[in-house]
């Protein structure tokens, strides 16, 4: 089923035109009514012509309809499909074809809060919030029962798929993740859903995550777990900061010759250094001031 743009004539005028046969029919009704002075009957003549015309002029303004802006009208005849006006205004056409209105603006929704299982096979909470469009009335209308139901419908589908493509986290460099890299996630859930949403004449113009958390059950795991990662990654951070410096301050003794140190008293200056550095709080210096003896 393919779009067929079709012509409507200007509602206006028409309805002026179809006003004036309906006054004419009326006069000619009133007339036909009064008897004639030769014949003393009412002229069937001009009682039928009046019946006619209004019968006409009534029938006429059944092909009167109005669309709206950004709006659309599925015209069939029969049940055949005849074609699609998207002319503004009040318009008019065969008042045999059935009319079915489709809305062409753009509308959003939110989907409902999933609970799917992510790459990793951790449960997870997500929900996404689609950008779409009637691009095509005639695919809306005939390709689907309800296209906007379907739109839904396939939403909830096409989120499932994508969770289950991506991990809730970055485990690996260069790893695509639901949570740090929302651009490539929501452009994968965008095309997923422009797929299954082509045959419904339904363009996707938007899609993104609105909500991701781990499920309730084990949030607080995935938590501890998240927060053990953290402090590792600071840790290794500090560890390689701190050899670094302990390898710069003996580099800079040897080099001015402050004070010269045995393999035994760079170990144990080594291991103050590091525990000075690499400690969670501060260190109490313990001063030597010598001995009595």
């Amino acid at each position: 089923m393919k779009e067929l743009p079709l012509r409507s004539l200007p509602g206006i005028p028409f309805l002026l035109a179809v006003l004036v046969v309906a006054v004419f029919a009326a006069w000619l009704f009133v007339s036909g009514t009064h008897l004639d002075p030769q014949t003393g009957t009412p002229s069937a003549t001009r009682l039928v012509g009046g019946v006619l015309l209004g019968a006409l002029a009534f029938l006429s303004l059944i092909g009167l309809y109005k669309v709206e802006p950004n709006q659309a009208a599925v015209l069939s005849l029969f049940g055949k499909y005849v074609g699609t006006v998207k002319d503004n205004g009040l318009r008019w056409n065969n008042p045999f074809y059935a009319k079915r209105k489709v809305s062409m603006r753009v509308r959003n929704f939110e989907s409902g809060k999933l609970k799917v299982n992510e790459l990793d096979g951790s449960p997870i909470e997500i929900a996404a919030v689609i950008v779409w469009q009637v691009v095509d009335a005639s695919e809306a209308v005939y390709n689907v029962d309800d296209y906007e139901s379907f739109v839904h419908i396939q939403t909830e589908s096409a989120v499932r798929t994508m969770a289950t493509s991506y991990p809730y986290d970055q485990h690996e460099d260069g790893q695509i993740a639901l949570r740090s890299h929302a651009a490539e996630v929501s452009q994968h859930l965008k095309d997923e859903l422009a797929e299954r949403l082509a045959d419904a004449g339904v363009q996707v113009l938007d899609a993104r995550i609105s909500h991701l958390a781990y499920a309730p059950e084990i949030a607080q795991a995935m938590l501890q777990r998240q927060q053990a990662n953290a402090i590792i990654a600071a840790r290794t951070r500090i560890v390689a900061g701190a050899v670094g410096m302990v390898e710069m301050a003996l580099a800079e003794l040897q080099k001015n010759g402050v004070v010269q140190l045995d393999e035994e008293r760079k170990a144990q200056m080594v291991s103050n250094l590091l525990v000075v550095l690499c400690g969670e709080r501060a260190t109490q210096p313990i001063v030597n001031a010598g001995t009595l003896y």
